[in-house]
């Protein structure tokens, strides 16, 4: 359960134990069939002030690893224009690859571009549904991300865009190089702090599932920083819900 009252973030106890999420009407109605998930998986629930995570194991090594492979042949990353971001007017490159696929229609904006989701590739559609399995939350988009090696980063920020389901939480999926993933609370990046509060540093594990759910995306940034010795790829799989009505429109 997450922790309420607490002013600062002393510590981050976890524990594990298997956690079964309500889900809305829209999103599950599958799970309203059922009194727990089809294949459940250990969890370690990770809480600080404001967070609530659930961090698992979804794939063993061997099939980690041949999902990685098939991503390798299937996945069509974006280049030219939709390889950049804007940040603050300027036009960057995308320190990463990045591809987006989902049900047909969807457009993902954020940081100045709007994607469009390619078809559900084979792999992508496995993935997809062995996370819905493991939560009882279902996905309609995914944002990929592979990390050429530990020189591929990306910085703070929040999954928090207007098009995002808040009911459902955002899924991410990684497979490849282990690597640090860093939460930083929102009142811990401005000055002057209204309370010292702590970064939660987690690893990511080939094959790991990290359910980050509501509040977490409202008050923490979330990173994936430069560790130069890392020296293999990452692919990173953020499931998602959008909402079509609150969608912006690609520009033709």
């Amino acid at each position: 359960m997450r922790r309420q009252g607490t002013a600062c973030v002393e510590s981050n106890k976890a524990e594990t134990q298997q956690v079964e999420k309500p889900c809305t009407e829209e999103t599950c109605e599958a799970a309203d069939e059922e009194d727990e998930f089809p294949h459940p998986i250990p969890w370690q629930k990770i809480e600080a002030q404001e967070l609530d995570c659930d961090y698992g194991l979804l794939f063993s090594k061997e099939e980690a690893s041949r999902l990685f492979m098939q991503l390798e042949e299937e996945v069509e990353y974006f280049t030219g224009e939709e390889a950049k971001l804007q940040v603050y007017g300027k036009t960057y490159s995308v320190p990463r690859k990045q591809a987006t696929y989902g049900d047909e229609g969807l457009v993902y904006s954020f940081s100045g571009v709007h994607l469009a989701a390619r078809v559900w590739t084979p792999t992508l559609e496995y993935i997809r549904d062995a996370t819905t399995n493991a939560t009882g939350h279902t996905f309609n988009f995914v944002l990929i991300n592979r990390y050429k090696d530990g020189e591929d980063h990306i910085g703070e920020h929040r999954d928090d865009e207007r098009e995002l389901d808040p009911s459902c939480p955002i899924a991410l999926v990684s497979l490849g190089a282990v690597r640090d993933f860093v939460f930083r609370h929102k009142d811990a990046r401005k000055e002057p702090k209204k309370c010292h509060i702590e970064p939660v540093k987690l690893e990511l594990a080939h094959g790991s599932l990290l359910l980050m759910n509501s509040p977490t995306n409202t008050y923490w940034y979330h990173s994936l920083p430069v560790r130069k010795k890392v020296k293999t790829p990452r692919i990173s799989l953020t499931f998602r819900r959008i909402i079509k009505g609150r969608q912006k429109r690609k520009k033709e």
